[in-house]
């Protein structure tokens, strides 16, 4: 539509705004609306209205859901992907056919297919088009080119629900009884929370169970309302509601328990939008509390009374509550290893040595958290949890004296040396990264790295050597250069 003053000539009745005044009027105000000009001024701008909404509509879905349109963005190379189509105009052969397409039109791994709201009721009775769809829309069509464009939407929903149904059943199938909370956590996180591998091993099983339960919870939350249009009596429609929930606090407790939840966190508002709506709602406040922050940073700030925020599955349960701290603090481990490699195999002793006396039973449980909450602390924040040299300044200077035998001046002169060899954007830059390399290995070369007769020889002869601390020994100084080089890499401050 282009408001022209041409339209609304001779319009005016003296009876109120006939159709083209009102929808004259209409499109001015939003267009003065959407600039944030005087009316007259913004008429001028509807190319660039439309552009910008429809840019809006196709990259921002969550700032524009839905858009009404008039003979628009049905068809054509730019038309963009869309779940729902209401219509509400006449519309019959080629220009229903290529609208339905792209209503149909896969995007994205969610959407198996599209949505249509007839008000015209263009495909007459669902019963008859479901069978004839050569008559009235498709007169134009021969039947096999629009065999299967039309499905009932209540009969494919409630295929979609029993496949989704089938596929979460078999995939916690081999879950050992009495399928427990901690049974489950044994399965999708670790059977032993001392095995250092076992989390990332597990995880190809994690993202199917999350994968699939999403899918379940989304494909009840499109017949909930009509489970008995669908054929369902009430004792299976209680039935489902219980199973869709059983496993999504499974898929809770799993997410929770790995750690995986801040990955997932992205996701987390509109999958709970559907749980409140369809399936619960008492336990939104507890899981709430891990948007902003992590299980171990929780701990970290409010001590053992952070674990009232897990989910009564975990918390009714010790044995699962344990592994399920110990996993997240594994998780916090693994990931943090690279930026300080030498710091954080010392926290996962520690993390092993706490999961043996726990299982061993040689700690009181209250003495066993205790111990959690100062590990915790050790692990989120190394600064305030190790003794470092005052000079020592950065976190970066702190993971360099770390993984350079815990000497204070090496660890400054690598430090100096990186900061004044590293040009912008110089990850990823062969030449930049060398020149940093370079730097190191002077570096390193000076103080005595992979001497043969005296090891770190220059900090020797200054008495900084320390006997509980060295590097390897039978580390070369190309093979120092390099650990130290994916060290600084992995360092925010360079």
């Amino acid at each position: 539509y282009q408001p022209s003053v041409g339209d609304i000539k001779g319009e005016e009745t003296g009876e109120g705004l006939t159709e083209k005044l009102r929808q004259y009027d209409i499109y001015r105000r939003m267009l003065a609306d959407y600039f944030n000009q005087p009316e007259d001024q913004a008429m001028g701008r509807v190319e660039e209205f439309e552009k910008e909404v429809k840019k809006k509509f196709v990259h921002e879905p969550g700032q524009m859901k839905l858009l009404i349109v008039v003979d628009k963005l049905l068809t054509g190379f730019d038309a963009p992907s869309a779940t729902f189509l209401y219509i509400d105009k006449p519309m019959q052969d080629h220009g229903l056919f290529q609208a339905i397409c792209r209503v149909n039109r896969l995007d994205g791994e969610d959407k198996e297919y599209g949505y249509i709201v007839d008000y015209r009721d263009l495909f007459q009775s669902l019963e008859r088009s479901m069978h004839d769809y050569t008559s009235g829309a498709f007169e134009g069509y021969d039947k096999e080119d629009v065999e299967g464009l039309l499905t009932n939407r209540l009969e494919k929903a409630r295929e979609r629900l029993e496949e989704a149904r089938e596929a979460a059943k078999a995939l916690c199938e081999p879950v050992p009884s009495p399928m427990a909370s901690a049974d489950y956590l044994r399965y999708f996180c670790a059977e032993n929370t001392a095995d250092k591998d076992a989390l990332r091993d597990n995880e190809p099983k994690r993202i199917t169970l999350y994968k699939l339960v999403a899918g379940l919870v989304r494909a009840y939350a499109n017949l909930a309302n009509e489970m008995a249009e669908a054929g369902y009596t009430p004792d299976e429609t209680e039935a489902i509601r219980r199973e869709v929930g059983h496993y999504e606090k499974v898929r809770e407790e799993v997410k929770l328990a790995s750690g995986d939840y801040i990955d997932l966190k992205v996701f987390e508002p509109a999958m709970r939008h559907l749980l409140d709506t369809y399936i619960r709602a008492e336990d939104t406040e507890k899981i709430s509390a891990f948007d902003d922050l992590t299980l171990v940073q929780l701990i970290v700030e409010r001590g053992v009374g952070a674990l009232d925020d897990l989910p009564d599955g975990l918390r009714k349960d010790r044995e699962a509550m344990a592994e399920t701290i110990e996993n997240n603090l594994r998780r916090v481990i693994i990931d943090e290893q690279p930026v300080n490699p030498k710091y954080y195999e010392k926290m996962s002793d520690l993390l092993d040595t706490l999961i043996q006396q726990r299982k061993a039973q040689a700690l009181a449980y209250e003495a066993y958290l205790e111990q959690v909450v100062a590990l915790a602390s050790q692990v989120q924040n190394p600064a305030s949890s190790a003794s470092y040299p005052t000079s020592l300044d950065t976190p970066a200077k702190r993971a360099l004296y770390d993984n350079l035998g815990r000497f204070e001046q090496l660890a400054l002169w690598v430090d100096a040396a990186v900061v004044a060899s590293k040009q912008d954007d110089w990850r990823g830059n062969r030449i930049k990264t060398k020149m940093v390399r370079n730097a190191i290995a002077g570096v390193l070369k000076e103080a005595g790295v992979g001497a043969e007769d005296e090891y770190i020889l220059a900090l020797v002869r200054t008495g900084e050597a320390r006997a509980d601390y060295t590097l390897t020994p039978e580390e070369t100084l190309e093979q120092a250069v390099d650990r130290i080089l994916e060290l600084v890499k992995n360092q925010s401050d360079y």
